[in-house]
């Protein structure tokens, strides 16, 4: 993939990380997820309506790695969990006991449980109302140790969580309290259910598929050159030749092809189209980031860095009909927090049955 077809897609892919996208519906299948970015703070929110924020270090500061995940469900009433997770991207030595300190104020030993440390009730309203302003959070170790929890960011994330769970002016409200009936906040939503189709066998004639012209033209009119290089007849960085098709039967009239779109420093994407199994094959493109299928499942991953420290996935599953999403995440900002990332932020979720 040449430079510019790289960056291009990967500025599409940053996009689609912070897009905002809010329905007010009723429906668990047409609620959008939110995903916001403000400095040293992010939020997710799923089709279900809960919402995750995570707070780090200051960025290009030389304050020990370390994030906070503040979890809250939709709905009156629900209160707001937190837990803390310390940098071990590089291994450390983890102390007996952490503390929370507050602009000078201590408040209290953290709880810790398989490697997980929790605020309490207590700690977490006092973190609240901390974010809400400026405020110096620091977590102390048993070993004399610091790590200092960035607030820049935080008051946008909180208002943006009220905002999408419909909280602003109520006495639940993270930030912009008010009188607004409690009962008036949006409810929380199920996750809907995808059932997955059985596949029938691939046919000898379906993957002869594979070298028709007829078809690869097809597939390149219905996507943009940018976005499956490995689709071109003058071939692409990915090699001196077009990419090879792949063709698995999806049921009695419907294919799905895959091509090896793209190939970037530490990323790499495969294209899957639901086709006609004969002409005209009136391709439906379903992504280009993909990294591996099942036939009935498409799963993508692809790092924000070659450090490993922040990802994001995707998947979708064939109902027999089309291709769902059935999951969508980011592991959170990438701070050196932890390989692989030290959450899972979903703006998608749903039951695979």
């Amino acid at each position: 993939m040449s430079a510019s077809i790289l960056q291009g897609f990967l500025m599409r892919q940053i996009m689609a990380f912070i897009l905002l996208a809010v329905a007010g519906t009723t429906h668990a299948e047409a609620i959008k997820g939110l995903r916001f970015v403000h400095h040293d703070w992010t939020l997710a929110c799923d089709n279900t309506r809960t919402c995750r924020a995570a707070g780090y270090q200051k960025e290009m500061s030389d304050n020990q790695p370390v994030s906070l995940l503040l979890t809250r469900k939709a709905g009156p009433g629900e209160k707001t969990s937190a837990k803390l997770m310390l940098g071990q991207y590089e291994e450390i030595a983890v102390p007996e006991h952490l503390r929370l300190h507050i602009n000078g104020s201590d408040h209290g030993t953290l709880s810790v449980a398989d490697g997980d440390w929790t605020l309490s009730m207590a700690q977490t309203n006092a973190l609240l109302a901390a974010l809400s302003r400026n405020s110096r959070i620091v977590i102390i170790g048993s070993d004399g140790r610091h790590w200092t929890l960035s607030d820049l960011g935080a008051k946008a994330v909180l208002l943006k969580m009220d905002e999408f769970q419909g909280r602003l002016g109520s006495p639940g409200a993270l930030v912009r309290k008010g009188n607004r009936s409690e009962s008036s906040v949006l409810a929380a939503l199920p996750a809907p259910t995808v059932v997955l189709a059985q596949l029938p066998p691939t046919r000898t004639k379906d993957i002869g598929l594979a070298q028709s012209p007829v078809l690869r033209a097809a597939l390149q009119a219905a996507t943009a050159a940018d976005d499956c290089a490995g689709l071109s007849a003058e071939g692409s960085p990915l090699s001196r030749q077009p990419q090879p098709l792949t063709i698995t039967r999806l049921s009695k009239d419907k294919l799905l092809a895959s091509i090896l779109c793209w190939r970037g420093a530490y990323n790499e994407g495969n294209g899957y189209w639901v086709i006609n199994d004969k002409a005209p094959y009136r391709p439906i493109l379903v992504t280009t980031s993909g990294s591996d299928d099942a036939g009935n499942t498409i799963n993508a991953a692809s790092k924000g860095r070659g450090l490993g420290d922040c990802w994001w996935t995707a998947s979708w599953g064939w109902n027999g009909v089309r291709f769902v999403q059935t999951a969508e995440a980011t592991t959170g900002l990438c701070r050196l927090v932890a390989a692989g990332g030290a959450w899972e932020l979903p703006t998608r979720v749903t039951e695979v049955r």
